[in-house]
């Protein structure tokens, strides 16, 4: 009997020891700016080998560290899925229908406590704390906090804006823009060049002119990078300009009350 049960417990050791490298190479993609569940999801594509094939994908491997993770990932999981495999295909090879019974069951218990393992916050949080301060010593990865870094808890965000020919930011510089009056800076203009190359620019200076069908990647609150990503043409869009500009003012003002109030403790 216990002969027959040492593969189950031999695939439940894999499944285990999987779930940890998948959580440690969610972690190191994390560390090197990678949003938590983009992260997590891209660890477990290259982990098990099914999904690599997203847009985000390219994204991360064109970063040396991150392709790194990835490409070890891949690695570890060609091999543990084969073993884990193997392992469970020869846990009820020769059995008695007793037997493998009794191992049907002790699989599905053991499935169900990893499943447990994997979806505990508690767990999830040493495992974390351990595997950062584990790679902040042993590696170069940096950590960056990203949601605190940007003030992404206070409203601000990272976000998009497609530059369409009826758009208020059509063929317009950027110092003509005044963007940063309404509280938003453009980060970096994507625009597509001769034989549909894409092209990238960070951070533009003023000079830089905006054209139809460029993607804007600005920061600001969110709300402000909403409205002008629908703002259109004309006096409207320019009457809207200038309201914006109030409530950037209006917002910064207090902000920076409030700031220093609590500095001073008042």
């Amino acid at each position: 009997m216990f002969g027959n049960v040492v593969p189950i417990l031999s695939f439940l050791l894999v499944i285990l020891v999987s779930i940890v490298i998948v959580r440690i190479g969610a972690v190191a993609l994390e560390m090197t700016g990678l949003p938590k569940e983009v992260a997590a999801f891209q660890a477990q594509s290259a982990f098990s080998g099914v999904g690599f094939t997203t847009s985000e994908s390219e994204y991360v491997v064109s970063h040396p560290v991150r392709r790194r993770i990835i490409r070890l990932l891949m690695l570890l999981g060609s091999a543990g899925i084969t073993s884990a495999i193997a392992t469970l295909v020869l846990s009820f090879v020769g059995t008695t229908a007793m037997e493998a019974g009794t191992n049907l069951v002790l699989l599905i218990l053991g499935v169900l406590a990893l499943y447990a393992f994997s979806r505990s916050k508690i767990i999830d949080k040493v495992l974390r704390r351990v595997i950062v301060s584990a790679l902040t010593r042993f590696t170069t990865i940096k950590v960056y906090d990203y949601y605190r870094l940007l003030g992404l808890s206070h409203g601000y965000t990272i976000g998009e804006i497609i530059v369409r020919k009826s758009s208020w930011l059509a063929n317009k510089t950027l110092r003509e823009l005044q963007l940063d009056k309404e509280g938003i800076l453009v980060l970096a203009i994507y625009r597509k060049g001769p034989k549909g190359k894409e092209l990238f620019l960070g951070a533009p200076s003023g000079s830089t002119r905006i054209l139809p069908g460029d993607i804007l990647v600005c920061y600001g609150m969110e709300d402000a990078i909403i409205r002008l990503s629908k703002r259109l043409k004309g006096m409207k869009g320019s009457r809207e300009h200038e309201r914006a500009i109030e409530i950037a003012q209006a917002r910064i003002t207090k902000e920076k009350m409030e700031f220093e109030r609590e500095s001073t403790g008042a």
